[in-house]
């Protein structure tokens, strides 16, 4: 097969780039060339900005893909901007979108992907809903090939689970107390980018793909409280939790709050029933146990990794501080 990455570099997609070129795929990477992770050695890059249309239609010019899989559209105009570069010149356009655009609270669990979609706290899950509309519209009316694919909170090695990343991460060390949102009780799933690669793979060139949503996730449930554990355990210390409500977070961290209200507070498992009736092979296999432990190695393997938001710190106390009054 030959297919593009719109991206290819990111958390999610670069364990994708890494698997299509074991599985043999000819593959080609769009994008401007300055992500931090490097390319993987195989892949073809086609350097553009998927935002400046003029130069990616010079940079596919004479190009066709089996499958062109579009890791990095947020918002309507993006999807449109991807469809009109690459309109005859694919087979099957795969559009990455997020498990955060199911309704929450969930009416049933394990969410299954006819859930009915909805979000009114956050705009990032609004606006990937608005991308999915206008997919489904091209698919019914024009016969547009597309695949929805709905990741949800897929992390690699340099991704802590946690807002607030390494910040938290310095108080757990520090034996200062760490906020977790609620009552610490609410399930949550985390997915290894490694495991998510082989479901997304297995779509590529599958008929039965085209027209479809399907989300992507791991198998492991988790409470909040027992990921902050796990985090902890990994850099050899215990969490000392401290349970905050979402509102009031949000009252003191607006985008922090947004977040959770629009997702983190709610459970969300998920039924992967879908993917793996076109995909038998997806069996994730990675508990976030090892997860954490990668992590933690990454960040202590780089002590200019473990950088401090003095933002997200400062708002950290002063929740803190209400909350102590």
């Amino acid at each position: 097969m030959k297919v593009l990455f719109i991206g290819g570099t990111g958390i999610i997609s670069s364990a994708c780039s890494a698997l299509a070129l074991s599985q043999g795929i000819e593959l080609s990477l769009l994008n401007r060339g300055q992500s931090s992770r490097p390319v993987p050695a195989g892949a073809e890059v086609i350097q553009a900005d998927i935002r400046d249309p003029a130069s990616v239609t010079a940079a596919i010019a004479g190009r066709r893909w089996d499958a062109v899989v579009d890791f990095i559209s947020f918002t309507p105009g993006h999807v449109q901007a991807a469809l009109d570069a690459f309109a005859g010149k694919t087979n099957q356009y795969v559009f990455i979108s997020s498990a955060s655009a199911y309704r929450k609270p969930s009416v049933a669990l394990p969410v299954v992907e006819s859930n009915l979609l909805h979000n009114p706290y956050w705009a990032y899950s609004r606006d990937k809903i608005a991308c999915e509309d206008l997919l489904f519209k091209a698919f019914r009316e024009q016969g547009l090939p597309i695949t929805v694919v709905r990741p949800s909170h897929t992390y690699d090695k340099t991704l802590l689970p946690m807002d607030g990343g390494w910040t938290v991460v310095d108080r757990m060390l520090k034996g200062q107390e760490v906020i977790v949102h609620g009552d610490g009780s609410s399930l949550w799933t985390l997915t290894h980018h490694k495991d998510f690669a082989v479901g997304l793979l297995g779509l590529l060139g599958q008929t039965f793909a085209l027209g479809e949503a399907f989300h992507i996730t791991g198998d492991e449930w988790l409470s909040w409280d027992e990921i902050f554990r796990i985090v902890a355990r990994a850099a050899g210390v215990e969490a000392k939790i401290r349970h905050v409500t979402s509102d009031t977070i949000a009252r003191f961290n607006p985008e922090w709050g947004a977040g959770l209200l629009g997702d983190k507070t709610h459970s969300m498992i998920f039924d992967n029933s879908k993917i793996r009736r076109i995909v038998p092979g997806f069996r994730p296999t990675i508990p976030f146990a090892r997860g954490a432990e990668e992590i933690l190695a990454w960040y202590q393997a780089d002590a200019s990794r473990q950088k401090i938001d003095a933002d997200f710190a400062a708002r950290y106390e002063q929740i803190l501080a209400f909350e102590n009054r």
